[in-house]
C-alpha cells in the first residue's frame, strides 16, 4: 500500500463562525483506494498558501511511502531542509499528514485508532465548550463576540444555557482581546470586571459546572499573579496560558504563585516545547492542538511524559470536525485524560461536514467504534463553500492596547 494523491480544502464556516472563520482539512489516497482525512491548524498563511504547502510536503515526503511509515514521515517533515526544530507552519501540515495517515491504518485494518494506540481507557469522553454568542448573534464581528467574554452580565446567562444543554463545565476569556503588542498589564478595572464576571458565573455554576479561564497569553508575569489572586476564591478548574508561551519560566513564576492549575500548549508544536513545560513545572494540565502539535501518536507521547509528572490532557480545540475526531480518538487511549474540549454539542455545520456527525450526550462524547478516525468529511459539503480571503483567523489587536 502505497499514498499516491493528495487534496486540499480551505472551508469557509458560517457566521458566527464557531471553531473559526475556516478550516484547513487534507485527504490522502492509497494506490488501493483507502483514503484518510486530516487537518491543519493554525499556520499563520493565508489558507490558499496553506494548503499548497500541504500538497507540496506530501509531493517531497509522502507520496510513494506506505500511510504506515509514521514514524518515518515525521522525522522526513520535521527535518526537512535542516529545520529540525518546532516549528508553527511546519508543525501544522505535519500534523494534518500524520492525522490522514492513521485514519488510512485504521481502515486498512478495520480498527478504530485507539486500538492501535494502546486501547480503550475512557468509554465516554467529559467534554467542555468555549462561551460562544447566541446563534441569533450571527453578524456579531470577532470584536462583539470577544465582549462577550468581558459582559458580566451576559456571560452568565449563555453559561446557564449550557449548563441547561447537559455541559458541566464551560471555559471563558475574562480579559478579552488579544493584541499582537501582548503581554499587557492589565488595568484596575480589567481586574475588577474579570473578577465580577467570575463571581456571577460561580453564582449561576454552583458547584455542578467547572469554570476554565481561557486567557490567551494578554498578561505579563506580575498582571496574571494579580488577576489569578483574584479569582483564587472562585475555584476555577485552570487558568490558561496566563503568559505567552515563548517563556515557560514566566509562566513557572505564574504556577508557584496561585493554587489554580496551570493550563496550556495549544500553541507548542511537538514533545520538544512540552517538555520544558513539563521540567519547568510551568503547567499541570497540557492541551495540544492535535492539527499543530505534531498529530495523534504525537500526543500520545507527551501524554506518556505527562503522566509522569501526575500531568493531566485536556486537549485544545479551535478547528473543525478533523481534528475534533483526532482528539476523540487521542483521549480514548489516554490514561491522563481530563477533559476535551468541543465546540458546543458539534452540531450544525460541524455536523453537516460529517457523513455521520460526533456523538455527544448528556455533557460527554461518545466515542465512534469505526475504523480510522470514525470520521468522514462530507466533500461535497467542502466543495460548495470554499474560502476564497486570505484573512488570517483569529484577528490581533494591530496597535499596543490602551492601559487607562
Amino acid at each position: 500500500m502505497k499514498i499516491t494523491d493528495v487534496k486540499t480544502w480551505a472551508v469557509a464556516t458560517p457566521p458566527p463562525h464557531k471553531g473559526g472563520t475556516y478550516w484547513i482539512f487534507v485527504k490522502l489516497t492509497t494506490d488501493n483506494g483507502v483514503s484518510g482525512y486530516g487537518e491543519v491548524y493554525g499556520v499563520p498563511f493565508a489558507p490558499r498558501v496553506v494548503c499548497n504547502m500541504i500538497e507540496d510536503v506530501v509531493a517531497r515526503y509522502v507520496v510513494g511511502r506506505s500511510p504506515f511509515d509514521v514514524e518515518a514521515i515525521w522525522r522526513l517533515i520535521y527535518s526537512a531542509a535542516f529545520t529540525q526544530r518546532p516549528d508553527l507552519s511546519t508543525g501544522g501540515v505535519l500534523s494534518g499528514i500524520e492525522i490522514a495517515c492513521w485514519d488510512i491504518i485504521g481502515k486498512a485494518l478495520g480498527q478504530p485508532i485507539y486500538n492501535l494506540l494502546g486501547g480503550k481507557v475512557n468509554e465516554r469522553l467529559r467534554s467542555y465548550t468555549y462561551l460562544y454568542p447566541a446563534d441569533t448573534q450571527t453578524k456579531a464581528s470577532p470584536s462583539e463576540a470577544a465582549a462577550a467574554h468581558r459582559d458580566a452580565d451576559a456571560g452568565p446567562v449563555r453559561l446557564q444555557h449550557y449548563m441547561d444543554m447537559g455541559f458541566t463545565a464551560v471555559g471563558y476569556d475574562p480579559v478579552m482581546p488579544m493584541g499582537s503588542f501582548d503581554p499587557r498589564q492589565l488595568t484596575l478595572e480589567d481586574l475588577d470586571n474579570a473578577e465580577k464576571m467570575t463571581k456571577n458565573m460561580r453564582e449561576v455554576a454552583g458547584s455542578k459546572c467547572d469554570l476554565m479561564i481561557k486567557t490567551h497569553g494578554q498578561m505579563t508575569t506580575s498582571s496574571a499573579i494579580r488577576l489569578a489572586r483574584r479569582l483564587e476564591q472562585f475555584d476555577p478548574l485552570w487558568f490558561e496560558e496566563p503568559v505567552p508561551p515563548d517563556n515557560r519560566g514566566e509562566m513557572a513564576r505564574v504556577a508557584s504563585s496561585t493554587t489554580i492549575p496551570i493550563s496550556g500548549g495549544e500553541r507548542l508544536v511537538s514533545k520538544y516545547e512540552f517538555v520544558d513545560l513539563l521540567e519547568r513545572q510551568a503547567a499541570s494540565i497540557l492541551q495540544p492542538a492535535l492539527g499543530r502539535v505534531g498529530g495523534i501518536l504525537e500526543a500520545k507521547k507527551i501524554a506518556g511524559m505527562a503522566e509522569a509528572h501526575y500531568a493531566q490532557m485536556a486537549p485544545h480545540l479551535y478547528a473543525g470536525p478533523i481534528e475534533a475526531a483526532a482528539n476523540v480518538q487521542f483521549s480514548v487511549c489516554c490514561p491522563n485524560f481530563l477533559i476535551l474540549e468541543s465546540i458546543e454539542t458539534f452540531g450544525g455545520f460541524f455536523s453537516e461536514l460529517l457523513e455521520k456527525p460526533i456523538q455527544w450526550e448528556n455533557g460527554h462524547v461518545i466515542p465512534s467504534g469505526e475504523p480510522g478516525l470514525g470520521a468522514v468529511l462530507n466533500e461535497a459539503v467542502c466543495d460548495a463553500n470554499p474560502y476564497t480571503s486570505d484573512v488570517v483567523f483569529p484577528p490581533m489587536a494591530e496597535v499596543p492596547l490602551p492601559m487607562y
